[in-house]
This record gives structure tokens, C-alpha cells and sequence, in this order.
């Protein structure tokens, strides 16, 4: 009896590492004909998401490590969901990253991201993405391909849209 409690347990924790260790990513790449310093600008003023964003229709809260947001998310299908996550990274005209949880920490976790590079001629290359782990990922692969990943591209063209119409640096 003993031996297969410790084998139970055993296979349990096999198990339960295996599942934390499910990866996949998602990214979506444009470049857009303005400075990374314009393009932070536009990601920067959140009060603004609701003129231009299709997919992430209100954030509040402040972009500076270490604070948490909250954002509500529009899906292709129109539906909202409201996200908490934890800013890991804000660095003006470089990168904005956070981590968020589906409910509890190891069950679907996305750390999102947003980095911009300076191209040539004062355009920026923009890769959004988002790196997602847990015990669902392998059961909603091909949701984050049919839903996420078309977000993604929605939300870097309005946002190469409103760049490219700013004026300034």
C-alpha cells in the first residue's frame, strides 16, 4: 500500500511538472513608418486605446514595472474579457511587457509583449507576441492560432495606423 502511495504521488508530480512545461508562442510583426519614440507615445497614452483600439478597449492603471493594469480585451467574435496582469517591463521607445494568469498562476500564464526597434529612414519594426505556458496550453493551441494570433495583427495595424497619422518625433 505504501509503495503505491509513493507511486501515485510520484506520477502526480510527474505530471503536474509536465503540465507547467507546456509551452507555445504567439507573435505578430509589422513596421510602421514612424519613430519608436512616436509609436511609445501612442502605446503609452492608454486613455486613448478606446479611439483606435479594436482589441484592447480600455487599460488603466500605470505602465511602470512592477504595477499592476487592468485591460479589457475584445475578441474577434466581439466578446470582452478583463485581464489584471503585472508589468514586468516599460521602457519608453523599446519595450512594454506584463504577465497575466487565467485564474491561477500555472494553468495558462501569457507574458505579452510589445518590442520596438529602430529601422532605417525613422521607421520602427514592432514584434507583439506573447509567450504562453501551463496545463492548457496543449487544449487551446488551436485557439491561440484562429483567435489570438489575428488579434495580434488587428492591433499592430490600428496601431500603425495611428502612428503613422501623428505628427512630431
Amino acid at each position: 500500500m505504501k509503495t503505491n502511495i509513493v507511486l501515485l504521488g510520484g506520477l502526480v508530480l510527474l505530471a503536474l511538472w509536465w503540465a507547467t512545461r507546456q509551452s507555445r508562442d504567439v507573435e505578430a510583426e509589422t513596421v510602421i513608418d514612424a519613430s519608436p519614440e512616436r509609436v511609445w507615445r501612442v502605446m503609452a497614452d492608454t486613455a486613448a486605446y478606446p479611439e483606435w483600439n479594436p482589441v484592447i478597449v480600455r487599460l488603466t492603471g500605470e505602465l511602470r514595472a512592477g504595477e499592476t493594469v487592468e485591460f479589457v480585451n475584445r475578441g474577434l467574435d466581439g466578446q470582452t474579457m478583463t485581464f489584471r496582469p503585472r508589468i514586468l517591463k516599460a521602457e519608453a521607445g523599446r519595450e512594454l511587457r506584463w504577465l497575466g494568469h487565467l485564474w491561477v498562476p500555472g494553468l495558462f500564464d501569457g507574458e505579452h509583449y510589445f518590442v520596438l526597434s529602430a529601422l532605417p529612414g525613422g521607421k520602427t519594426r514592432l514584434q507583439h507576441g506573447e509567450h504562453f505556458r501551463g496545463v492548457l496550453v496543449p487544449a487551446v493551441s488551436g485557439w491561440l492560432d484562429r483567435a489570438i494570433r489575428p488579434n495580434y495583427a488587428r492591433l499592430n495595424a490600428a496601431l500603425k495606423e495611428r502612428a503613422e497619422q501623428l505628427s512630431g518625433p
